[in-house]
């Protein structure tokens, strides 16, 4: 199976406030110029990136580690990613346009539809005793759109063929009215995430300061992971967010220390992966071998 997309356009201008460097511009789907959401735009290794909004637009903030010379990547799935130094960002007076590329399925996903599968949880399905938690703000932020594309997850064994049905995790602390967040499935490799497995944008919407456990519906994308990929790492990735008031900003995950579990984390798309020894109250309900 095939899956075409449409090309993208995305449009740069450059604005240069004292001493911090913004780039900002629009994404939109260039057969019928409608804007495109959430596309992944940053600089691998320097804690520099976001997303593009609901509209198509975005806004790069650069810090002091970036120079002229580093690449800015932008990625989104279904298309070539393409790099631009950011000297040639700074020149560029035309659209930037993303190749589409041909989506097969990917080999991690198996056929079980004649195999006798039985339910099963893959992950902490306890709250624990609520004292731990897994906060996606940080001091070093100067505003709650510094989370655009930051990630949180864990990594899951696969021991058997799974027909993944759903996500879920307990939230607790939300300041938000709405938050979107994207799951993204990766394989891991030298300990870390790499690969997307998952070729297909998974975007989902909490509501209304929600705490306690939430369910994503993965039903609709009919993923089935194959024991032979071993592990697999699954997060949640910040795209959007209103505030509740003019002082939110909390938005946490039940955890608990755990020297036998690994947490995975990142502050911006593009950028390196941290771990740690948690185990995030965040797990898959699937159907398996």
């Amino acid at each position: 199976m095939k899956i075409f997309f449409s090309i993208i356009s995305v449009f740069i201008s450059v604005i240069v406030h004292s001493q911090e460097k913004t780039i900002t511009g629009k994404v939109w789907n260039f057969e019928n110029s409608e804007p495109l959401a959430y596309v992944n735009i940053g600089i691998k290794n320097k804690t520099v990136g976001t997303v593009s909004n609901n509209n198509g637009l975005f806004k790069l903030l650069l810090n002091d580690k970036v120079s002229s010379k580093d690449t800015v990547v932008f990625s989104y799935i279904g298309f070539k990613t393409e790099k631009y130094l950011v000297s040639e960002l700074n020149k560029i007076k035309k659209p930037i346009l993303l190749q589409p590329k041909n989506m097969e399925l990917d080999e991690v996903v198996v056929n079980s539809k004649k195999i006798k599968l039985k339910s099963k949880k893959i992950g902490r399905t306890s709250k624990g005793l609520g004292l731990f938690h897994s906060n996606f703000y940080s001091y070093y932020e100067k505003d709650v759109d510094d989370r655009l594309s930051k990630e949180r997850g864990m990594k899951f064994k696969m021991r058997r063929n799974c027909h993944i049905k759903d996500l879920n995790f307990n939230i607790t602390s939300n300041d938000f009215k709405s938050l979107k967040f994207r799951v993204n499935f990766y394989r891991i490799k030298d300990g870390l995430p790499t690969d997307l497995i998952v070729q297909q944008n998974i975007v989902f919407e909490i509501k209304d300061n929600f705490l306690g456990w939430f369910t994503i519906d993965l039903e609709p994308y009919e993923i089935f992971l194959n024991k032979e990929i071993e592990d697999v790492a699954v997060t949640i990735q910040w795209l959007e967010s209103v505030k509740a008031n003019e002082k939110s900003k909390y938005f946490a995950i039940s955890t608990a220390s755990s020297p036998t579990h690994t947490a995975y984390f990142r502050e911006k798309a593009m950028d390196s992966w941290d771990k740690g020894g948690q185990n995030l109250s965040f797990y898959l309900n699937a159907m398996c071998e």
